[in-house]
């Protein structure tokens, strides 16, 4: 088999640009990764091969006519089972289908839509996207192709985006992040996940967990992929060759970069501190200037989180106005979290927000100075599935893996992940950049000067050993 999808996603739109590619080769491809070696890893809810097929035979006639080529052309996307998409039933993780309205595409599928890029299918969502850890006891749970031994999580709640890229049967991985969704199985899986500031992306076409802190993001292979995915995507852009004019070139000898604050090195499990530790001292011999940046905020933040008190009410107050009817059957690991929000007080809502505005308000200040602040993305080998089947040992894992990335949403900054290590356990670790928000486009600029020092993850760690492998 030739590898096409093992190019970078610049590559294969300049092929299809000069004729030299056809997208029906490429959606080929995709569907044999998933069909062949990836079909046991079960990243799809909804799989659907000759929707891909019929939709690649209409986008090679569009190139045929001279119709010309947005920057998504031809590009195999998988879509997490939050956003409506015409022609697929909207899940979110539940155990029944949500009313049609669900269905209704948003302006974030709609620009894919316009664009002719390719719909493989719906990934795998926790349930109503309230977790990180990636199970789900509704639908089986994607297996992280990491480990060719034990089942383990693929993390959450974008539980299947991750798992897409790896088998190959997508480029480009639409996920959300409210606590890390997007970030969380982009790191445990040795992708790319950039999670896009509160507000830069549109909301409406997806199931919402908490508005105020939801965001819509992608997961790619490369940094260089999720800056184009990025470009193609935002409402500001919407155009790869504009985006990449304004880019500056930096290089790693550019940048400032603070990191240090113990919150989010403590308890690692084996391998993870080291890893970005070995990851951080490249970049200090390429010349980049670090100083130590204490946050002092971010456990106060933390404790906040730990109270329950943010997210969940949201979550409470949607599905009991609108999908009552799906409360019965809620997953224990959501619906035991349920009781308690729904006796939050406005008041201790109210106070919540109002306190972490003000902590994020200070931590930006804090960031003024530096370009990113860089923290280890998870700081846990992710579970097996038997470690988290208990409530016990979900709820001690899930606060672990939502830890450093939860506080990114929770005070309202940006954030970008790339794979540089692999732990102890063998399974990837993650850089985790952090920028201020409305700092996407600096954040990439730095986070690309990065991967073009210390390589792609596919340079630095390989490929998984489970599912398709370079012939």
């Amino acid at each position: 088999m030739t590898r096409l999808l093992d190019q970078p996603i610049a590559t294969i739109a300049e092929r299809y640009r000069d004729g030299s590619l056809r997208v029906a080769d490429v959606v080929e491809e995709a569907i044999e990764r998933h069909d062949g070696d990836g079909s046991a890893l079960d990243a799809y809810r909804d799989w659907n091969p000759q929707h891909a097929r019929a939709q690649a035979k209409v986008a090679d006639s569009y190139r045929d006519v001279g119709a010309p080529l947005r920057p998504l052309f031809g590009l195999p996307i998988s879509i997490k089972d939050l956003y409506g998409v015409h022609g697929f039933r909207t899940y979110a993780g539940s155990a029944k289908p949500l009313p049609e309205k669900w269905e209704t595409e948003g302006p974030i599928v709609s620009r894919l839509r316009e664009q002719v890029g390719i719909v493989m299918g719906k990934t795998h969502t926790v349930e109503f996207a309230f977790g990180g850890i990636g199970t789900n006891p509704h639908h089986p749970v994607p297996r992280n192709p990491w480990d060719a031994t034990a089942h383990r999580v693929p993390g959450g709640s974008s539980a299947g985006a991750g798992v897409s890229l790896c088998e190959g049967s997508a480029m480009i991985a639409l996920g959300s992040d409210t606590g890390g969704s997007v970030r969380i199985p982009a790191s445990v899986t040795g992708n790319v996940g950039l999670k896009t500031g509160a507000g830069r992306w549109p909301l409406t076409g997806i199931v919402p967990l908490s508005p105020t802190l939801d965001t819509p993001g992608p997961l790619t292979r490369s940094v260089a992929d999720a800056a184009y995915a990025f470009a193609a995507f935002d409402p500001k852009w919407g155009d790869t060759a504009a985006f990449d004019a304004w880019l500056p070139r930096l290089e790693v000898a550019d940048l400032h970069i603070g990191y240090g604050d113990p919150f989010y090195w403590e308890n690692c499990s084996p391998g993870i501190a080291e890893g970005v530790e070995a990851a951080i001292g490249e970049l200090k011999n390429g010349g980049a200037r670090f100083s130590d940046h204490a946050m002092p905020e971010t456990a106060e933040a933390y404790d906040l989180f730990r109270q329950g008190i943010r997210i969940a009410p949201d979550l409470y107050a949607f599905l009991s106005t609108e999908l009552s009817d799906h409360m019965e059957t809620l997953d224990p690991n959501v619906g035991t979290r349920m009781g308690p929000a729904g006796e939050v007080t406005a008041a201790d809502f109210s106070n919540c927000v109002t306190r972490l505005n003000a902590l994020g308000a200070a931590v930006a200040a804090r960031m003024r100075d530096v370009d990113i602040f860089i923290t280890p993305t998870i700081p846990i080998t992710p579970p097996t599935v038997e470690e988290v089947a208990t409530g016990e040992g979900y709820r001690k894992h899930n606060f672990m893996i939502l830890r450093n990335t939860g506080m990114v949403n929770y005070l309202n900054l940006c954030a970008i992940t790339m794979p540089v290590a692999l732990d102890h356990a063998g399974m990837p670790v993650g850089l985790h950049l952090v920028a201020r928000l409305g700092q996407e486009e600096r954040l990439l600029a730095v986070a690309l000067a990065c991967e073009r020092h210390l390589g792609t993850g596919a340079e630095r760690i390989g490929r998984p050993p489970i599912g398709p492998t370079p012939a």
